[in-house]
């Protein structure tokens, strides 16, 4: 007699989710986090922290697959259950920008920034929404349209700093200096970054890559070291791990505008004729008179 197969756990369909989401399975993922939200609804716990992380895992899983309106939607139900979610709000404010509701986007931008005001993805994103909403509504009055921006209590601030000391991709530091221990690493990141960048600038991309490689385990966070490295792979010829470190950037940031444009230069040379078009139509999404995106897809679609 065949053994009952033992029904999953929600938290066991969320690390499903979380597998097919790194895989690029998108689609399986939203299933996945689906019945994990349904199961621990019926579960009777209340525990919104877990629920919210749910449906900001489907959100990212919805703006990855392109349905921008279901990713809002996910959003809002996880910002409802935790207020001030730092993920729900980048990935509400792409979802935003992707749909052009640019004054929604900037506000969602601007929460995220007073939360954590060293953000690349918040500020890169709050410099493209300026920039918009200036050309639609003029350098006066863009402002004056916006919706209100929510002021972020205290509390919210201390506990997400709490949570970054906290995680394990901080440097493991049982003392007293340990933000002081954290801003070092990142400026030594910095240092090695700025390293790397000379060595770009004098065509010398090998010795660029290991000094972006040592820059990215002081600071695994900087969007643009991986789009600089990415560069350099692409010089190098190294395709596939040029589009692993635009994959990275696009995680943190992604609306990344080099990371998009570089992740296509790498699957026209991998003849990955599908996924270059989609990254240059999501350049120029962005960016519509960006014209080497065009002139790129120009050539993709002459491709065999």
């Amino acid at each position: 007699m065949p053994q009952k197969r033992r029904s999953q756990s929600w938290a066991e369909l969320k690390q499903a989710g979380n597998d097919c989401f790194k895989t690029g399975q998108y689609g399986d993922a939203i299933s996945l986090y689906s019945q994990a939200i349904e199961l621990l609804k019926k579960s009777g716990q209340k525990n919104q922290e877990d629920l919210g992380i749910l449906y900001s895992n489907r959100a990212a899983s919805y703006l990855k697959d392109g349905n921008c309106s279901e990713c809002i939607k996910d959003c809002t139900v996880s910002l409802e259950l935790v207020p001030f979610g730092i993920k729900s709000l980048l990935r509400r404010a792409a979802a935003y920008e992707a749909m052009e509701r640019y004054r929604q986007a900037y506000v969602d931008y601007k929460t995220a920034l007073q939360i954590d005001c060293n953000l690349p993805a918040a500020h890169d994103g709050t410099n493209r929404m300026t920039k918009a909403l200036t050309e639609m509504d003029g350098p006066d009055g863009w402002r004056e349209k916006l919706p209100p921006i929510p002021t972020v209590p205290m509390s919210v601030k201390e506990n997400f700093l709490r949570t970054t000391k906290s995680t394990p991709t901080a440097q493991p530091n049982n003392n007293l200096n340990g933000n002081k221990q954290m801003s070092g690493d990142v400026r030594k990141a910095k240092l090695l970054k700025e390293e790397g960048n000379a060595f770009v600038k004098k065509g010398q991309h090998k010795k660029a890559v290991d000094k972006y490689t040592q820059s990215l385990s002081q600071d695994p966070t900087e969007v643009t070291t991986y789009t600089n490295r990415a560069l350099c792979y692409l010089s190098l010829q190294m395709y596939t791990e040029a589009v692993k470190d635009c994959d990275e950037a696009l995680h943190l940031d992604p609306l990344n505008i080099k990371a998009l444009y570089r992740r296509a230069q790498a699957h026209k040379e991998l003849k990955n004729k599908r996924t270059c078009v989609e990254d240059l139509n999501s350049v120029l999404k962005i960016e519509p008179y960006n014209a080497a995106a065009q002139k790129l897809l120009e050539e993709v679609l002459k491709m065999k």
